[in-house]
């Protein structure tokens, strides 16, 4: 017998399954718990200080350029809040990932702006995030895996067997199109802003449609998706959180 008829086909154990990638997911979504089984909204978004972080850049370009029309002065500003912030999290051995991301998006930021000199290009980028964020949970909702039910259920020790009743991954739909009408409605009212060079308005909006209404959209996904109470008895996931 030849050797290449000796060999056997080896299984392939190294791919990950769907329940894996899920699990992974839900390890790795960053949404907080609080001892009573509520999302705790405040704690996901890092805290009084992660929402300052998140929002003072911004603020500081559309304040700094509102009142004096001074690109470079709003662009050199914003990058350099957001430089004070990373470097503060280094220095309290924070999370690097968390610390470098946030200068980088504000830096994406001031590229985009500082390249065409417009400074509503500073909120290009955005844009592209919201799409490619909001693309992603539409299609994570038509092959049933929606992404809310993924994290989700993970938090509350579900796994993936809500997938196996219908209500439950109905319930799952909802929450991420909650989430998916967040991403759909700063399209909706920032691009014809941005259409309309109103950058004051544009600033205003990103900022108000921000990390603020992704919260709410989080703890309004959380709340719609609660599991029923079982009958007296009966096992239930994770009770109601």
């Amino acid at each position: 017998m030849s050797e290449h008829n000796e060999q056997q086909p080896q299984p392939e154990d190294d791919a990950p399954g769907a329940e894996d990638m899920a699990r992974r997911i839900g390890a790795n979504s960053g949404i907080e718990r609080r001892e009573d089984g509520q999302i705790d909204v405040l704690k996901t978004i890092g805290g009084v200080r992660g929402l300052v972080e998140s929002l003072l850049p911004g603020l500081v370009f559309l304040v700094i350029f509102t009142l004096w029309q001074q690109l470079n002065t709003a662009l050199i500003a914003s990058v350099t809040v957001a430089l004070v912030f990373t470097v503060v999290r280094l220095v309290r051995r924070g999370s690097l990932t968390q610390a470098l991301t946030g200068l980088a998006g504000v830096a994406i930021c001031a590229i985009f702006s500082r390249v065409t000199g417009e400074a509503k290009d500073y909120y290009v980028p955005g844009f592209y995030t919201n799409l490619a964020y909001g693309a992603a949970l539409v299609i994570s909702i038509m092959v049933r895996w929606p992404l809310m039910g993924v994290i989700f259920g993970f938090i509350r020790s579900e796994q993936t067997h809500w997938r196996e009743n219908k209500l439950r991954a109905r319930q799952y739909d909802w929450a991420t199109w909650i989430v998916v009408a967040v991403f759909a409605a700063r399209l909706v009212v920032q691009f014809p802003l941005y259409l309309a060079d109103n950058v004051p308005a544009l600033g205003a909006a990103r900022l108000a449609m921000g990390v603020p209404l992704y919260a709410a959209a989080l703890w309004v996904a959380w709340m719609i998706s609660r599991p029923q109470k079982a009958p007296a008895g009966q096992p239930t996931p994770d009770t109601i959180a």
